[in-house]
């Protein structure tokens, strides 16, 4: 079976080729992304395989389904990237990756609290200059914080299982609260609650329209002043804006982001000789306080290989028509 491979990275046809070694698969290897333009390239292919950035709305997917495509699998967990009720009128499967590594995503959380929280970016930055004051880089103990985690999956509740073990009192959000999570004394609040009460906010829910903007000019507004905010789920879950006006009041202390509402055609690339167009995300890396990512914390030997085996496994049953295990229905 042939399956073109969109927003392919060495590291990704590494993986999948290590997955896939001794299938039936062959593989059609794409740098492009994937949108209703780049969708001809797939022709002849009876399933592609996509990432986090590509776009699946349903020009896109009627170009695919009018070339023979039966079968997307994101080799991810999230899928807001795709219009799935076009999908299913077009007759078309989707399956993602639910669960690959959720340390990796939640220890990179974490990286990001501590590095601003201790000032680690600065301080390393003043080392290699020969810099040895301490002026200007006094953090806060983690111990004895609230911490507010959003999202209690298999990465929030990760999150929220290693601030305990730093000694925060952790509140937590969740339509459907974490039981786990609730029996060790974790108490569930409404949303606006869990901001009010954080000095540490993270954010780790699915992008949806009800969450899109989720943290917006008026929940920033009930954070305490100089709370941190972390945002490792996507990118729409931060109103981008009203963040830099927050910093700029100084209202919000410190920022961290491993994803940015806009980075499809920024993220994954390397920019290093290009004038970045993007004025928003340019305004961001002015400040001393926030720490940008790009997209990386899923990014770990385990966690590129349980993606890799899972995408494989989802290609194989279907090309042998059994049955699949991580189906996405609208």
């Amino acid at each position: 079976m042939i399956v073109a491979c969109f927003s392919t990275q060495p590291y990704d046809r590494r993986s999948l080729e290590a997955a896939s070694s001794g299938t039936p698969l062959e593989w059609r290897w794409l740098e492009a992304p994937l949108d209703a333009r780049t969708a001809p390239l797939a022709a002849g292919a009876r399933a592609i395989c996509c990432f986090v950035n590509d776009r699946l709305d349903a020009d896109a997917l009627a170009r695919l389904a009018a070339q023979g495509t039966g079968l997307v699998a994101l080799r991810c967990a999230g899928f807001n990237q795709v219009d799935l009720a076009a999908a299913d009128r077009l007759g078309m499967t989707v399956v993602r990756v639910p669960e690959y590594s959720p340390h990796a995503v939640a220890e990179h959380t974490i990286g990001l609290v501590l590095m601003l929280v201790r000032r680690l970016h600065k301080a390393y930055a003043r080392v290699r200059e020969g810099n040895f004051s301490l002026e200007g880089l006094l953090g806060f103990d983690l111990h004895g914080r609230t911490a507010g985690v959003v999202g209690s999956g298999r990465i929030g509740s990760r999150v929220a299982e290693i601030l305990l073990g730093f000694g925060c009192r952790v509140v937590a959000h969740d339509p459907q609260p974490n039981q786990a999570l609730a029996a060790r004394g974790v108490p569930f609040l409404p949303l606006d609650d869990v901001v009010a009460a954080s000095d540490i906010l993270t954010l780790h829910c699915p992008l949806t329209p009800a969450t899109q903007h989720l943290v917006d000019a008026r929940r920033l507004g009930l954070m305490k002043r100089g709370a941190v905010l972390i945002n490792t789920g996507r990118g729409g879950l931060v109103d981008t804006r009203a963040v830099i006006a927050a910093l700029k009041s100084g209202h919000l202390g410190h920022l961290g982001l491993d994803v940015y509402e806009e980075e499809t055609g920024l993220f994954f690339d390397d920019r290093s000789d290009e004038v970045i167009g993007d004025d928003v995300f340019m305004r961001l890396l002015t400040f001393p306080n926030v720490v940008v990512t790009a997209h990386q914390a899923f990014f770990t030997r385990e966690a590129l290989k349980a993606i890799a085996d899972q995408t494989v496994r989802n290609l194989v049953r279907f090309d042998r028509g059994e049955q699949l295990e991580a189906l996405v229905r609208a």
